[in-house]
């Protein structure tokens, strides 16, 4: 049971006594609110689809429609997937598929590219990932395909030229067909530059294209550089030059969904970078803009308060502090904005918090949602019940005194209620989603990773709808499982598990290793699979326990191991021949290894490295084996006709011809050699040989060759100079702290262990087509109009060019990050244990 507290206000002279009662709120009371905000919604939305479409909007006090930010039917596909969560999974696929068959983005109109981002591509992405729990037959490739993804790329493109500016923040406007219009002005406000991090992130995630993941992150580092002495921004800034029109700096309209996207864009995106702004930021904010638990406006500059109001925007704060764990501050500002309501029935746009009052000229109430999108976030973190009292005053004010015979209609006036023609997209899109998730425990958003679905897809297998779904500034949910599928992250991370995998000790992980026991348990895939070729890799056998426990031990497990696979082999003759003479050679560097691990096992073992290495070149010949230690492998130059090795790192090479005979040019095998390592075996042996060349009279003779000049060249090895190979470098960046806690980014060649730390923006799958020019229709933007099939269009062009370039590597900081497989409320921590706030550090 949940107790609500009713309210009522009596009024004596200038005193307010409040005089409260109490009464439970029961389960069958949030079923009833639950159903009546269906009720609601389906009011609405009815009256659109009847009245209204296919124009952008619906004007609810005349019952007809029109177009506001596009003429691109915007509250149908703002409303998706409201219906989605709603369970309405009938008309989500009708109108999908209306979509999907009628929607055509390829429009000579100047639109909003911040609202056409969070209310155009947000929704398709949205809906884009809830078309398999809706039902609808998916791609094989879902979901890194499929036909609302694509309308979602075609939206995004045409976005694109807005940020071909010279500080790469977007223009305001953009023509969806020519591109940013002749003359736009270049002066915007800073959440329509900061405000495009999780639609274009999730987009380039899904589709494997970085440039709008770049060009997002790009922005918001050049306001991060724009910022004032104080750490503060304002709410207008130009384009072109970087410098600031309006310098009121506060948290709401103008500024407030760029705090909001550096905060879920650096959790959803592991970019410790964009919190650790965010945190700077807040700071600044608490010092020069909070007043007791009010949020008001100041000078970016000088700090002192310019503007004592609270705006209606505010109200989406307190939820992204509940993100980061600050409940309590959070609940105390969230009952301030509760109070404004109870004082009008509504939040104004401006309230001027000194004078109690509703400032003149923005006394309306749009039906906006950021007071229960708050409620929503803290009551998921409290569960107290206060948070569902704004919910249902929420709710009944707006059913009392804007409904109307079609749909519900914006708030003119507070003070009087009088209603304005107009009910804007995000009234379906999100103050009835919030108000129902507030009223609907059980919905699967609000799963806690206790369930999900689990999928096969060109990825592999991925594991999603098990929650840690973000909301965008529109309310659209993204499952950042589905992004994460796509992903090459999650390629390089199942290659590491994968490694993990393949190199468990259990004997190592609880200490019990010894010397007897450490050269037991290693795979034979890179052994066996350069006698013949893939096919026998694939059967990876290992060393039974014993297999180097007695002075035949290895040779004989080995060749027991393969016995079946050569009796079957129709050339088992000609691989017996390899495989015996490789074996006898495996042998004696490892009776050179014992030997020598018994003069000065400690010192040896800390330096030296086995490789085991069989080897091959282009012309048949031999290449010598050798032993070093670990450095000297690294650093010896390589020959013309080997491949060049890059951080240990080797290609495979196909099987080595069964004849002698010389195959022609274009079988011919690459000139590098096969080359793989073998860890763990706890010495430092090279063993080179060419299979082909030996015959079967002479193999003793053969391996007594190369054991003498293995001893020779370990000798050699010992004093060369270092020397660095000739394969191309790969430059990361470091990041060290000192005992300050200072710190400081350094270069450093082919550090392999800071690289895995390190997420290269670049490194996306391939993209199999030029996706730019994939439609004649995108040679109409930014130019001519005219349609060319070879010669791209130049102003597009020239921000490709210029975007290739941009270096976007995000450096991680281990405090900051957050576990994928939690599910949102966990990795969001409510009580601020996954994040390190600057203060406490």
């Amino acid at each position: 049971m949940r107790e609500r507290v009713i309210c009522v206000f009596i009024l004596f002279n200038i005193n307010t006594l409040t005089v409260c009662s109490q009464r439970k709120i029961t389960e069958d009371d949030i079923k009833l609110y639950r159903e009546k905000v269906v009720s609601m919604f389906h009011h609405a939305y009815d009256g659109y689809i009847k009245y209204a479409y296919p124009y952008d909007e619906l004007r609810p006090l005349t019952c007809d429609g029109h177009d506001t930010w596009g003429s691109y039917s915007l509250t149908l596909i703002d409303a998706l997937d409201t219906l989605a969560i709603m369970g309405n999974y009938t008309e989500f696929r009708r109108v999908a598929e209306l979509v999907i068959d009628k929607m055509n983005f390829d429009l000579d109109i100047n639109a909003s590219v911040f609202e056409t981002n969070i209310r155009i591509l947000g929704g398709l992405l949205s809906a884009h990932l809830f078309t398999k729990r809706a039902g609808m037959e998916v791609e094989p490739g879902w979901p890194c395909t499929g036909p609302l993804l694509r309308l979602a790329e075609d939206v995004a493109r045409r976005l694109l030229p807005a940020f071909d500016t010279p500080t790469g923040m977007p223009y305001g406007t953009v023509n969806l067909r020519h591109g940013v219009p002749k003359g736009e002005t270049t002066v915007t406000c800073t959440a329509g530059v900061g405000t495009f991090l999780i639609e274009f992130g999730t987009l380039s995630r899904l589709i494997g294209d970085p440039v709008f993941e770049k060009v997002a992150v790009r922005a918001l580092r050049a306001l991060w550089n724009a910022k004032s002495s104080l750490d503060l921004v304002g709410n207008h800034i130009d384009v072109a030059t970087g410098k600031w029109t309006a310098l009121d700096s506060g948290i709401g309209g103008g500024i407030d969904s760029y705090f909001e996207y550096l905060v879920k864009g650096a959790i959803m995106f592991d970019i410790p970078e964009l919190l650790e702004h965010f945190r700077v930021y807040e700071k600044a904010i608490v010092k020069h803009v909070k007043r007791e638990d009010w949020y008001m406006w100041a000078h970016m500059s000088k700090g002192g308060i310019t503007l004592p109001m609270f705006t209606s925007l505010d109200a989406y704060w307190p939820g992204i502090q509940s993100l980061l764990g600050d409940v309590d501050s959070a609940m105390k500002t969230i009952h301030n904005f509760h109070q404004v309501w109870r004082q009008f029935g509504f939040l104004p746009e401006y309230y001027n918090i000194p004078k109690s009052e509703a400032h003149t000229g923005r006394e309306g109430y749009p039906l906006r949602p950021e007071l229960i999108e708050s409620a929503v976030y803290l009551y998921q973190a409290t569960k107290d019940p206060f948070l569902l009292e704004i919910g249902i005053d929420m709710l009944e004010a707006i059913e009392h005194s804007t409904k109307t015979k079609c749909g519900y209609a914006t708030v003119k006036n507070v003070n009087t209620h009088q209603l304005d023609n107009r009910m804007e997209s995000f009234f379906l899109a999100e103050t009835t989603k919030y108000l129902y998730l507030l009223f609907d425990p059980d919905n699967f958003i609000h799963n806690n990773g206790s369930r999900g679905t689990v999928i096969q897809t060109p990825n592999g297998e991925c594991v999603i709808d098990a929650g840690g779904y973000f909301f965008t500034s529109e309310a659209h949910p993204i499952d950042a499982a589905s992004v994460y599928c796509c992903s090459t992250q999650k390629k390089q991370d199942d290659a590491v598990l994968q490694k993990m995998h393949d190199n468990l000790n259990l004997l190592s992980l609880f200490n019990i290793e010894d010397e007897e026991t450490r050269f037991r348990g290693q795979k034979l895939k890179s052994f066996t699979q350069d006698l013949h070729g893939d096919k026998l890799g694939e059967l990876n056998y290992e060393l039974p326990s014993d297999g180097l426990s007695s002075e035949n031990g290895f040779q004989n497990s080995v060749i027991e191991i393969l016995s079946n696979y050569l009796k079957t082999s129709d050339n088992a003759d000609n691989t017996l021949l390899k495989l015996g003479a490789s074996l006898e050679l495996l042998k004696s560097q490892i009776s050179t290894l014992e030997s020598t691990k018994s003069k000065d096992t400690e010192n040896f073992m800390s330096d030296v490295e086995v490789e085991v290495d069989l080897r091959k070149t282009t012309n048949g010949e031999n290449v010598e084996g050798s032993v070093g230690s670990k450095d000297s492998m690294k650093s010896e130059p390589v020959s013309n006709t080997e491949q060049q090795k890059g951080d240990r790192q080797f290609k495979p090479e196909p099987p080595i011809p069964t004849s002698n005979v010389v195959p022609d040019k274009a079988e011919a095998p690459p000139s590098g050699p096969k080359e793989e390592i073998v860890k763990g075996l706890g010495g430092g042996t090279d063993l080179s040989t060419d299979g082909d060349s030996l015959e079967k009279d002479k193999t003793v003779e053969h391996h007594e060759s190369i054991t003498n000049d293995s001893k020779r060249i370990q000798s050699e090895s010992e004093n060369r100079n270092m020397q660095q190979a000739e394969a191309p470098k790969t430059v990361v960046l470091s990041v060290k702290t000192d005992s300050t806690g200072q710190a400081s980014v350094q270069t450093s060649d082919n550090v392999q262990s800071n690289a895995k730390h390190v997420h290269h923006i670049n490194n996306f799958k391939t993209v199999k087509k030029n996706n730019l020019f994939n439609l004649k229709s995108l040679y109409n933007i930014l130019g001519t109009g005219q349609q060319k099939e070879t010669v791209p269009n130049p102003n597009i062009y020239h921000l490709y060019q210029t975007i290739n370039h941009y270096p976007l590597q995000y450096l991680q900081k281990p405090e900051l990050m957050v576990c994928k497989a939690q599910p949102f409320h966990m990795r969001l921590s409510v009580r601020g244990e996954m994040f390190t706030n600057k203060d406490t550090e």
